[in-house]
C-alpha cells in the first residue's frame, strides 16, 4: 500500500480520466436521448406510447440488474475488470440498431445499453469515491455525475441537430459505434484499479464487516431508514426521467415542436442537471444531504406541473426542461453521496448497488406508467401523474429521521 494516498489532489490524473470517461458513458445515453422515441414513431410505425417506451423498459431492467450484480462483484472482480466489460457490452448496440428490421431490434440494443451502462458507471462512481475518500465525497460524486449528464446534452443536442439534416436511426448508430470503442479503448489502457485506496481509508474504520450481496439487499431496501429512503427517491427521481427521455419528445412533436426544438429541449435537461452537478456535490458536503434532496424533488415535480401548464409550447418546456435539470442537479449526487455515508469502506460497492439498482428500476416503473396512462387518458395526464409521485417522494425524504452516519467521515 506504499505510496498510495486518499485525495482528489494526490489522484487528480486518475480522478480526471475517469471523470472525461464517465462523459463518454453519458453520451451513449444521450446519443439516444431526443430521436429514438421519433424513430420508432416514424420509422416503425409505432401507434403505443406503451410500445415505443418498451426501449425504455428494456434499459431499466437491464441497468437495474446489473448495477446489482457490479455492486456485488466489484470487490472480488475488480474495478477496471467490471469496467472494460461495460463498454464491450456497448459494441452490439451500434450494430443492432443500425440493421434493425423492427422495433425489437431496437429494444435489444437498450438490454445491451443498459447492461453496459450498470457496469461502466457504476464503476467510475465507484472509483471516484474510493480515490478521494470521505471528506469531499460529495464534491467527487458531483464532478462523476456533472460528467456524466453533460455528455448525455451534448449528445443529445447534437443527434438532435444532425437529426434534421441525416436520418435520425443513422445518426445514432455511427455515434455510438466511435463512443463505445474510444471508451473501450481508454478504459482498457490507461485507468487503473482502486482497491488498495479503499483498503487505505478501511484501515480509519478497523476491521470492517463486509456484506453478502443478499444482506447489503435486505439492509439498503427495508432495514436502514435513510438508505431505504435514498433508494425510494432514487426510483422516483429515475421514474420522471424515464418519462423526460421516453414521453417527452412524443409530448413536444404532437403539440406542433419541430425536430430541432425537441432536441433543444431534451439537451437542456441534462445540461443543466450536470452543470448543476458541479455545485450541488460540494454544497451537499457543507449543508448536509437531506435538505438538498428534500428541495430538489419538489422543483422536479413543479417543473412537470409547468410543462403540463404550458401546453406543450416550446417556451414553457424549455423552462420546465431548466427547472427540471435544476432538481435532479440537488437530488442526483447527493443521493449517492448519503447512501456512502451510511456504511463503511468495504461495505460501499455492494450498498451503492443496492441503491442503484432500485434508482434505475425507476426507469422501468416510469416507461410503464407514463406508456399506460398517456395510451388510456392522454401524455399530459401521465406527466401530471407522474409530478404527483414525485412530490410525495419529496415529503418521505423530509419525513424522515436523518441518521447517515458522518462520523464516518469525520474518522478518516
Amino acid at each position: 500500500m506504499s505510496g498510495v494516498q486518499l485525495g482528489l489532489r494526490a489522484n487528480a490524473r486518475q480522478f480526471g480520466l475517469l471523470v472525461v470517461l464517465n462523459g463518454f458513458v453519458g453520451a451513449m445515453v444521450g446519443l439516444e436521448r431526443s430521436v429514438l422515441p421519433l424513430v420508432g414513431e416514424r420509422d416503425f410505425h409505432l401507434d403505443s406510447n406503451a410500445a415505443i417506451l418498451s426501449f425504455v423498459v428494456a434499459f431499466g431492467i437491464a441497468k437495474a440488474l446489473s448495477n446489482l450484480v457490479a455492486g456485488g462483484l466489484a470487490d472480488r472482480v475488480g474495478r477496471k475488470r467490471l469496467l472494460v466489460l461495460g463498454w464491450m457490452l456497448a459494441l452490439p448496440v451500434p450494430l443492432l440498431i443500425a440493421v434493425a428490421p423492427n422495433w425489437g431490434f431496437v429494444v435489444a440494443a437498450n438490454v445491451f445499453l443498459g447492461a453496459s451502462q450498470g457496469l461502466a458507471w457504476s464503476m467510475t462512481v465507484l472509483m471516484k469515491i474510493d480515490l478521494v475518500g470521505p471528506r469531499r465525497r460529495g464534491l467527487a460524486l458531483g464532478l462523476n455525475e456533472s460528467a456524466g449528464y453533460l455528455g448525455v446534452a451534448l449528445a443529445a443536442f447534437a443527434t438532435g441537430a444532425l437529426a434534421a439534416t441525416f436520418a435520425p436511426r443513422t445518426v445514432v448508430w455511427v455515434g455510438a459505434l466511435v463512443v463505445a470503442t474510444v471508451g473501450l479503448l481508454v478504459s482498457a489502457l490507461f485507468v487503473h484499479d482502486t482497491a488498495s485506496h479503499v483498503a487505505l481509508e478501511q484501515r480509519a474504520h478497523g476491521v470492517g464487516g463486509r456484506r453478502t450481496l443478499r444482506q447489503a439487499f435486505l439492509h439498503g431496501t427495508f432495514m436502514h431508514p435513510v438508505l431505504r429512503v435514498c433508494a425510494q427517491a432514487g426510483l422516483v427521481n429515475n421514474l420522471n426521467d424515464a418519462l423526460a427521455w421516453g414521453l417527452v419528445p412524443l409530448y413536444l412533436a404532437a403539440n406542433g415542436a419541430s425536430v430541432t426544438e425537441v432536441g433543444v429541449v431534451a439537451a437542456v435537461y441534462p445540461a443543466v442537471w450536470g452543470l448543476g452537478q458541479l455545485l450541488t456535490g460540494w454544497l451537499s458536503d457543507h449543508t448536509g444531504r437531506k435538505p438538498l434532496i428534500v428541495i430538489g424533488m419538489l422543483v422536479q415535480a413543479g417543473a412537470l406541473g409547468l410543462l403540463v401548464a404550458g401546453g406543450g409550447e416550446f417556451g414553457p418546456a424549455l423552462l420546465a426542461a431548466v427547472l427540471l435539470g435544476v432538481g435532479t442537479a440537488l437530488v442526483y449526487p447527493t443521493l449517492i453521496a448519503a447512501v456512502s455515508d451510511s456504511v463503511q469502506p468495504v461495505q460501499r460497492a455492494p450498498a451503492v448497488g443496492v441503491y442503484r439498482f432500485w434508482r434505475d428500476f425507476g426507469f422501468v416503473a416510469g416507461a410503464l406508467i407514463a406508456g399506460i396512462v398517456a395510451d388510456t387518458v392522454g401524455s399530459g395526464a401521465a406527466i401530471v401523474v407522474v409530478a404527483v409521485l414525485t412530490a410525495l417522494s419529496g415529503g418521505w425524504v423530509a419525513a424522515t429521521r436523518w441518521s447517515a452516519d458522518r462520523r464516518l467521515a469525520a474518522r478518516a
